[in-house]
C-alpha cells in the first residue's frame, strides 16, 4: 500500500500525474467525437481481482522500522482512497499520512498490462522526484510488487506485499535492500488499513 510507499533516506511516499499533449491527443479527441458511445466495459478478471483488494476508502497506520535514517522508527496515520479509473482498466489511489515519521502525500495508478502479463504500478509523491514504476503479480491472495529504485549513485531493491487478512484488514509490508550479492531485503514499513463502511 504503498501503500506501496517507500521510506528510507531516499524515499517517502509517491504520487503519479499523467498529462496528454501534442497531436496524438487531438486525433484521439477527434475520433471520440465520431465514435458512437459505448457501454462501460466489464473489468478483466485480473482487474476484478485488483478492484476487490483495493477499492474503497481506508484509514491506516504505517509503522516504520528502525533504521539509520529513523533510529527510533515511527508511526503515522492516514487515509487511503481507491477508485476505478476510466473503463475499469485501472485503479486510482490517493494517500496522505502524517505523524512523527513525516507528512507524506501521494498518488498511484495500478493497471493490468496484458502484453507483460503483469500488474504495473506508477507512483509519485512529495518525497521523490519523478515516478517509481513497479511490476507485480498475485502469489496466492498476496499481491507482490517489485522495483529497483535509484537515488544518486545508489540502487535499492524494493518489494511490497499486500493482502486482506481474515478480518478484512488490508495488510501491506514493504522490504528494502541493495542489489549486492547475498544481501537480504529487510522490513521497512508495515501498514494496517481498515476499510470504511
Amino acid at each position: 500500500m504503498k501503500t506501496s510507499r517507500t521510506k528510507c533516506a531516499l524515499c517517502a511516499a509517491t504520487l503519479f500525474a499523467i498529462a496528454f499533449a501534442g497531436p496524438g491527443v487531438a486525433r484521439m479527441r477527434a475520433a471520440s467525437t465520431i465514435s458512437a458511445p459505448q457501454a462501460e466495459a466489464s473489468p478483466s478478471p485480473e482487474m476484478a481481482k485488483l478492484i476487490k483488494l483495493y477499492r474503497g476508502t481506508w484509514d491506516y497506520t504505517e509503522s516504520y522500522a528502525k533504521s539509520t535514517e529513523m533510529p527510533n522508527g515511527g508511526e503515522n496515520t492516514g487515509v487511503y482512497s481507491s477508485e476505478l479509473g476510466p473503463g475499469s482498466m485501472s485503479i486510482l489511489n490517493r494517500f496522505h499520512s502524517k505523524g512523527p515519521a513525516g507528512d507524506y502525500e501521494g498518488f498511484m495508478i495500478m493497471t493490468w498490462d496484458a502484453k507483460e502479463k503483469a500488474y504495473k504500478e506508477y507512483l509519485v509523491g512529495n518525497g521523490i522526484p519523478g515516478a517509481v514504476i513497479s511490476t507485480g503479480q498475485f502469489e496466492g491472495d498476496t499481491l507482490i510488487f517489485r522495483t529497483t529504485f535509484t537515488m544518486g549513485d545508489k540502487s535499492y531493491l524494493i518489494r511490497n506485499e499486500t493482502h486482506l487478512d481474515a478480518k478484512g484488514l488490508l495488510i501491506s509490508d514493504e522490504f528494502i535492500g541493495t542489489p549486492a550479492p547475498g544481501e537480504k531485503q529487510t522490513p521497512s514499513v508495515h501498514v494496517v488499513a481498515t476499510r470504511r463502511p
